[in-house]
């Protein structure tokens, strides 16, 4: 499938993730070099998968084929998880066809154009768009449902990324939030600007402010970047606990 995808459009990288709700997301599929993939797949089933818009569209079992442009909140690009993670991986642009399955599982198979190659065009896009309802057909021939065990990898990663299930309500469960603040603080680590995450809420920019500065002086940070620094903190935590 793959190389069909190939002879119809440039890409650089093709990488297939299954998705459980908030679970660390089984690897079914990839392209990339060791090198590569211990950004691309190591680092992200850490715990940035939680934030990545790909995993939230998958979650809400969206289909067909999207833009990371279309999904990615308004701050998406200026957001501290773009500038800690997603930049290390020198994407131009992902695009991916999101398959839903059985019960509430997904995968998605990205591809990937390095910033070297540029963002895909128009046509290309269009085309990938009309080739989706193959790629989907296929891919559910391959992938019927999710497997139970994610295949085997080298004893590194294994030991880098083991499988732990993750829940981005209950993250913040060991701090004094409130459900607002934790509701807060999960869309502005998605990416999402202060008028975004006020409509997303339902409630007007002013309070959300109000609860920015009551999440901060909690934590005791001062900025995105020290939220940022917490959720790794607290996800390195529980990737270490038995």
């Amino acid at each position: 499938m793959v190389a069909w995808l190939r002879q119809h459009v440039r890409f650089d990288h093709c990488v297939i993730f299954g998705y459980r709700g908030a679970s660390r997301p089984p690897l079914l599929f990839e392209t990339f070099s060791p090198a590569e993939s211990h950004v691309f797949v190591a680092l992200y089933q850490e715990g940035p998968y939680l934030l990545d818009p790909f995993h939230h569209a998958a979650v809400e079992r969206k289909e067909g084929f999207w833009r990371m442009r279309e999904l990615a909140p308004d701050r998406f690009y200026a957001s501290e998880y773009y500038r800690s993670y997603y930049s290390q991986t020198k994407l131009a642009e992902e695009v991916g066809f999101f398959v839903p399955l059985p019960g509430k599982d997904a995968l998605v198979l990205s591809l990937m154009r390095l910033r070297t190659a540029g963002t895909f065009g128009t046509a290309d896009a269009r085309l990938l768009r009309d080739m989706a309802p193959a790629v989907i057909g296929f891919a559910r021939l391959r992938w019927p449902a999710l497997p139970n065990d994610e295949p085997a990898r080298t004893k590194q990663y294994e030991a880098i990324a083991p499988t732990h299930e993750f829940d981005r309500a209950h993250i913040w469960k060991s701090l004094s939030l409130t459900p607002r603040e934790k509701q807060v603080v999960d869309l502005v680590l998605q990416g999402h600007s202060t008028e975004s995450i006020a409509r997303a809420m339902r409630i007007v920019p002013g309070t959300v402010k109000v609860h920015r500065r009551n999440i901060y002086r909690k934590l005791k940070i001062k900025s995105q970047a020290g939220l940022f620094a917490r959720f790794v903190e607290i996800i390195d935590a529980r990737i270490s606990s038995p």
